[in-house]
């Protein structure tokens, strides 16, 4: 079966994290995938090709441009008659979406990541995209995949067609996301820190949803209780050259707790190394990062937002988003705690990814829908 994969662009973040994912595990003797990227290649885009998939960027850069990479796209599209076209994001699902349509294809999956469509963290574009691919979802999709409920019941209130939503979250890989003594010796090594230190982590690009600035008034509060806290931050434009990021941590005077990595591509690594693992965001649907540190047996700290609760369980501390104060006391709720307790909400967080969310189960039930859209 030939399945087309269009995403909107190929740097790191969750779509194109799943997406990467699911082609690394996909059985490639019954699917041949090709990629196509509507801006550039970035991060993924590399990935993917090492595993002997095709991946082609179209380099689309503003709203003039979408002319010729509609053109663009109906010409791939015709050369290379999928069975399946699944589209990921917005713009993709838009069009993607539009593109297979024009060329006589039905047998078209959408892929929703997000559920938070506030207008003051949303743009206007991106706010405008939604509102068309909700009128033409009754028209262009055979199914519509969400990753999360939250995220499901969020594009059926602002009008998208109610009867194609299919729940698949997100899978982890936990022979990669494992707990690693050794690992976690050599990442505090790199960072100066002893055994003794308290290391909690924020795994997320700088982004108004991800809420840096609510994490860092967080470490205040518990620097204030717990002295040998040190906080550790990855992500796209999370460097020194990021001034917003450093006014805050500056302002709190906690330069020398704080550890900002940019991107990484050991990210396993990163996660084996935490005491804890937090997630601060405004809104999310079902965050990559959160499963990835349950899979190296590290306790979570999560706001409500999403299916972030669901994922944790109750394995770690869920809190309500966009309050510092109960993110902070939950984390001195579980730094407090003995170290064989933690361990203990450590060991039962990865069972319940190897039990729930194992990237072979998640990896089926798409291989499953692709064959039921495909007739």
């Amino acid at each position: 079966m030939k399945v087309l994969h269009i995403i909107t662009g190929l740097s790191t973040g969750g779509a194109e994290t799943m997406l990467y994912k699911l082609l690394k595990n996909m059985d490639q003797s019954s699917f041949d995938s090709t990629v196509i990227s509507l801006t550039d290649y970035s991060e993924f885009g590399k990935n993917i090709e090492t595993l002997g998939i095709n991946v082609i960027a179209l380099n689309m850069r503003a709203s003039l441009t979408l002319p010729r990479s509609l053109f663009q796209l109906i010409r791939i599209i015709k050369n290379h008659h999928p069975d399946v076209v699944q589209t990921w994001m917005y713009h993709a699902d838009l069009l993607g979406g539009c593109a297979a349509r024009l060329v006589g294809i039905s047998n078209i999956v959408w892929n929703i990541r997000n559920s938070d469509l506030d207008p003051a963290r949303t743009k206007k574009l991106t706010r405008l995209t939604v509102k068309l691919c909700a009128i033409f979802s009754k028209w262009i999709p055979e199914r519509i995949i969400c990753n999360s409920r939250q995220s499901a019941q969020v594009h059926q209130v602002v009008g998208y067609a109610k009867d194609k939503f299919t729940i698949i979250p997100n899978g982890f890989d936990t022979q990669v996301f494992i707990k690693d003594s050794e690992i976690r010796k050599a990442i505090r090594a790199e960072l100066a820190l002893g055994e003794d230190v308290l290391l909690i982590g924020l795994i997320a690009r700088f982004d108004p949803q991800k809420n840096h600035k609510g994490f860092v008034e967080a470490a205040t509060l518990i620097n204030n209780k717990i002295k040998n806290v040190h906080f550790l931050l990855c992500g796209k434009d999370i460097d020194h050259n990021n001034k917003q990021l450093m006014e805050w941590i500056k302002k709190a005077d906690l330069e020398d707790n704080f550890h900002l990595l940019g991107l990484r591509t050991d990210v396993e690594k990163l996660m084996a190394s935490l005491d804890l693992a937090t997630s601060s965001s405004h809104g999310e649907a079902f965050p990559n990062v959160i499963g990835e540190a349950m899979a190296c047996g590290v306790p979570c700290v999560v706001t409500d937002v999403g299916d972030s609760a669901m994922i944790v369980g109750k394995t770690g501390k869920v809190v309500e988003p966009d309050n510092p104060e109960a993110l902070a006391k939950a984390w001195e709720s579980l730094l407090t705690k003995p170290p064989s307790e933690r361990e203990e909400l450590g060991k039962q967080a990865r069972k319940r990814i190897k039990d729930k969310f194992s990237i072979e189960t998640i990896v089926r039930q798409y291989e499953n829908l692709y064959r039921e859209v495909a007739g």
